[in-house]
């Protein structure tokens, strides 16, 4: 990937930057990344045998901490389209055949041609433009078994303005112009027209980061 298709978003990942996506996430985040990530995937209730989609998933981190729940009789497919993510992601889960890579976009339409249990995005959606989470939301949708559940993790809805002065100034400083615009939306509403139903929330970080679980009609 030479061109960013959305310059203003913060997801598209080259160069540097992907390469050392984790270590900068757990900079950034003064070390905390870590633990609620983990608190998260434990929130999936994730089952052996399930089939995960994990959307935009990068180095591998959050398939490696799912992949201690789904056993030997589970996948993960993770799709994602930086080469440096996808060496990294290969490498992670050489020796497990259950595990695999798909280079594609998640923002524009694709059909895997099978459903999953679950499907995973993190800290992704919100670098879209609006127009475009649509499509994110449909593919989701898509690859999902009657049933399954789709999980966000990403920022909460909130007043930016009512944040405290320092959290408001490093959001300002590291987020993109589109997380503005996502912190303001009614995701529940979004979801529900979109076919999903049965939301569950679970918060982290003074709330400001929610991992929303959202069904797909039908059982």
């Amino acid at each position: 990937m030479n061109k960013k298709i959305y310059p203003d978003s913060g997801v598209e990942l080259t160069g540097f930057t992907a390469k050392n996506y984790d270590k900068i996430m757990n900079t950034m985040s003064f070390g905390l990344y870590r633990g609620f990530i983990k608190k998260a995937i434990k929130n999936m209730a994730i089952q052996q045998g399930d089939a995960i989609l994990d959307l935009g998933c990068g180095t591998g981190r959050n398939a490696n901490l799912m992949s201690d729940y789904i056993g030997e009789s589970g996948a993960i497919t993770g799709l994602d389209i930086s080469e440096q993510m996808e060496n990294q992601f290969l490498q992670k889960f050489k020796d497990r055949t259950n595990i695999t890579f798909a280079n594609k976009r998640i923002d524009q339409l694709f059909d895997l041609e099978k459903q999953f249990d679950k499907v995973f995005i993190s800290f992704v959606i919100h670098g879209f433009p609006h127009e475009i989470r649509s499509t994110v939301i449909q593919n989701a949708l898509k690859h999902l078994k009657p049933g399954g559940a789709f999980y966000i993790l990403d920022f909460a809805e909130f007043d930016m303005n009512k944040m405290p002065a320092h959290h408001r100034y490093i959001f300002k400083k590291v987020e993109c112009k589109y997380a503005f615009d996502y912190i303001e939306r009614d995701w529940k509403n979004i979801l529900k027209e979109a076919g999903f139903t049965d939301f569950e929330e679970n918060f982290y970080l003074k709330k400001y980061v929610r991992l929303l679980k959202a069904v797909k009609a039908g059982s």
